[in-house]
């Protein structure tokens, strides 16, 4: 048997992936820091449920702390804010020569490898819809843009490998030479979703009232103005055009809108990961290891960010319990638009 590919983070992402992978045979090793959530992979199995695709799969897992031996492929799928402490677990079971790839929301290749090194880390760009539900038990919500590629922009065997891999998960996955590309526009779809979690509406409702379109204009824009002074090319998905909001054209910017609430009206995940965290998990979400992080770019750049820093703040209030959630808390991200 060929070594197992070791999943770290056994939640949504991680989940869906590791259950397609060992349905197709290949070995797979999860891990997860909930212990009844672990119990149940190797036990009744992960159910994976939704429209995609109904199925149960046993899978060998693990807690951190039960884990032993090296692995040549880990694919890290936690929280961005948890990456820190996940690489420090991680770390000593990757073998000499092995890479890490980020199954992860953010810009998380740059912690890794600042950590590991650019040459053991691989990028990746996931966008189908899933939630964590309860142990042993995972939503697959909706199939959407999956892409792997390596951060210097050249196409490799290794590259290669895990983009197979990840294309059982999803047949249309991409073999990029511009991952950052995928990244970033990610980066900028993703402020919306943000915004989108101030309220209790889905994400199509909450992105198609009109009297928030200037907020969610102006997100996109800041965002794809921070890609270009980084000398990156952002990539649009799923109906996001980082054109369009670079250069703020409003015909564009509405078409690309409304191009975004019609993906996102197919989907059984209706509500972003960012709400599921406030109102049902009642915890931190990943604001400032994505949107933040933004901030702390911009400053470097001597860019100002207004709504974008709007919006972490209006994310802490819910968070620390300073507001509720509310159809109307966007109108708050509105004035620093002008």
């Amino acid at each position: 048997m060929s070594e197992p590919v070791l999943i770290w983070g056994a939640g949504a992402i991680g989940g869906v992936i590791g259950a397609h992978l060992a349905r197709a045979g290949h070995a797979v090793h999860m891990v997860d820091i909930v212990e009844e959530h672990v119990e149940a992979m190797r036990g009744p199995g992960l159910r994976i449920e939704g429209p995609v695709a109904e199925f149960t799969q046993r899978l060998d897992a693990s807690t951190p702390g039960e884990l032993s031996g090296q692995f040549s492929t880990i694919l890290l799928a936690v929280k961005a804010h948890h990456t820190e402490a996940a690489l420090d677990m991680l770390e000593p079971h990757l073998a000499p020569g092995g890479i890490v790839t980020s199954a992860q929301n953010g810009l998380n290749e740059r912690v890794i490898a600042a950590r590991i090194g650019a040459a053991r880390t691989l990028g990746c760009f996931v966008n189908f819809g899933a939630d964590w539900l309860e142990p042993g038990r995972i939503l697959y919500g909706n199939r959407a843009a999956v892409a792997v590629g390596e951060l210097d922009g050249s196409l490799t065997d290794r590259a290669r490998r895990i983009h197979a891999l990840l294309s059982i998960v999803e047949p249309d996955a991409v073999l990029t030479d511009n991952i950052w590309g995928y990244l970033w526009g990610k980066m900028g779809y993703g402020a919306l979703l943000f915004a989108t979690a101030l309220t209790p509406d889905s994400m199509s409702d909450a992105m198609a009232r009109p009297e928030h379109r200037t907020a969610y204009e102006a997100l996109g824009h800041e965002v794809m103005t921070l890609a270009a002074a980084e000398g990156i090319r952002p990539l649009g998905f799923n109906g996001f055009d980082p054109e369009a909001f670079r250069n703020r054209d409003a015909g564009a910017m509405a078409a690309s809108l409304a191009a975004m609430v019609t993906h996102n009206r197919q989907t059984a995940k209706t509500h972003s990961g960012i709400w599921r965290d406030l109102a049902v998990r009642k915890r931190r979400t990943e604001v400032d290891a994505q949107m933040g992080i933004m901030i702390d770019i911009a400053a470097s750049h001597g860019l100002g960010v207004p709504t974008l820093a709007r919006l972490v703040e209006l994310i802490h209030d819910i968070e620390e319990g300073r507001r509720p959630q509310s159809p109307a808390l966007p109108d708050l991200l509105v004035p620093p638009c002008a």
